[in-house]
């Protein structure tokens, strides 16, 4: 089992180093990303912003190993509203083929994601990186 354990670690710094690079972007380009923000939500950048810093912290928690059930887990509620208040309503509301591909790549993409973090989460125990043979 040791090799499952390296390939699973390699997995979640790989994930964290896409997180970390979202939540850059989130700062370096926040008006881009604005429009991904429900109207109903007040406050407007300030959650671009807020969204980019949860990316990173997140990245920083899967790559030290510390509290990473709890970041997982607020990951994928983080991911789940993505989901459900952005990338559906975006697919079911678009008015071409490129915005619907567009908008179904997005919530495939988050949607794996989503489910990445939940495994992460419930196999929290496993976050050391574990030479031993047994589980």
């Amino acid at each position: 089992m040791k090799s499952y354990h390296i390939v699973s670690r390699l997995a979640i710094y790989l994930l964290a180093a896409v997180l970390f690079a979202f939540g850059i972007f989130h700062f370096l380009h926040p008006r881009e990303l604005l429009v991904a923000v429900p109207t109903f939500l007040p406050g407007g950048i300030i959650w671009v912003k807020l969204v980019g810093a949860a990316f990173i912290l997140v990245s920083i928690s899967f790559v030290t190993n510390r509290m990473v059930k709890l970041a997982a887990y607020l990951l994928a509620l983080l991911l789940l509203i993505f989901i459900l208040t952005v990338h559906l309503p975006n697919w079911i509301n678009s008015g071409n083929e490129e915005s619907t591909m567009m908008a179904m790549t997005n919530l495939l993409k988050d949607t794996a994601i989503f489910g990445f973090a939940l495994h992460i989460a419930a196999s929290a125990h496993h976050q050391r990186l574990d030479l031993t043979d047994d589980d």
